[in-house]
């Protein structure tokens, strides 16, 4: 899977992608991570891509004609597949539809997500109206920008494609969410709970099963 992210700040996910899982799975070929500095498709001399909002008020806005340029390149070689819906355009917005698991999911069976990174008082509404196709938040929180959101969806995508946790049974929809513990044994006097050292495959699941919430097992 392909995800292109544009930004005016590329660097910034620079550390996080090159490390631990995400890593690993570029490394693979599992996926392909993308960064597009914004600033590239700005066609006037001094790289601007926000301007004065129309009707006035605080903070600089967002221009489409360059992220719509960034669109155009990076789709160019998807196109076909655009339109058998294997890519979607993404725009990170407090007005979006909440990014949750399910969401997460859908998302992997695309082929190509495209991820527009907002800045500043926000972008021109016409790129929501005309170029995305869905507008999406994180959560009920306000942001500096849209780079942690990138982030936070790519991180989340890439858990469902095979291979890029390793085991498909480390998803967490599949063996449920549970405490877990490790040696030693007895820390200061905090200890394992008992069924965990018992052996007893069906008595732990069983508790799992209770103290997880999830009734996969």
């Amino acid at each position: 899977m392909r995800f292109d992210i544009i930004t005016i700040f590329p660097e910034i996910f620079d550390s996080y992608f090159k490390e631990s899982i995400i890593s690993r799975a570029q490394k693979k070929g599992l996926i392909k991570i993308n960064i597009h500095n914004l600033r590239d498709y700005a066609d006037n001399k001094y790289k601007r891509v926000d301007n004065n909002p129309f009707g006035g008020g605080p903070g600089m806005v967002m221009m489409a004609e360059p992220i719509l340029k960034a669109i155009k390149k990076i789709k160019s070689p998807h196109s076909a597949k655009a339109s058998r819906g294997k890519a979607k355009i993404i725009l990170f917005s407090t007005r979006g539809k909440k990014f949750d698991n399910k969401m997460a999911k859908r998302f992997s069976k695309l082929e190509q997500l495209i991820m527009i990174c907002g800045r500043y008082e926000g972008v021109d509404e016409r790129v929501a109206q005309y170029l995305a196709d869905e507008e999406i938040s994180i959560g009920d929180y306000i942001l500096t920008g849209g780079e942690i959101p990138a982030m936070i969806v790519v991180d989340a995508v890439s858990r469902f494609i095979p291979g890029v946790l390793g085991k498909h049974e480390s998803l967490e929809e599949i063996k449920g969410s549970y405490p877990v513990y490790t040696r030693p044994e007895d820390f200061k006097g905090w200890k394992v709970p008992k069924v965990l050292l018992s052996g007893n495959h069906r008595k732990i699941q069983e508790w799992r099963k209770n103290v997880s919430g999830f009734d996969i097992f």
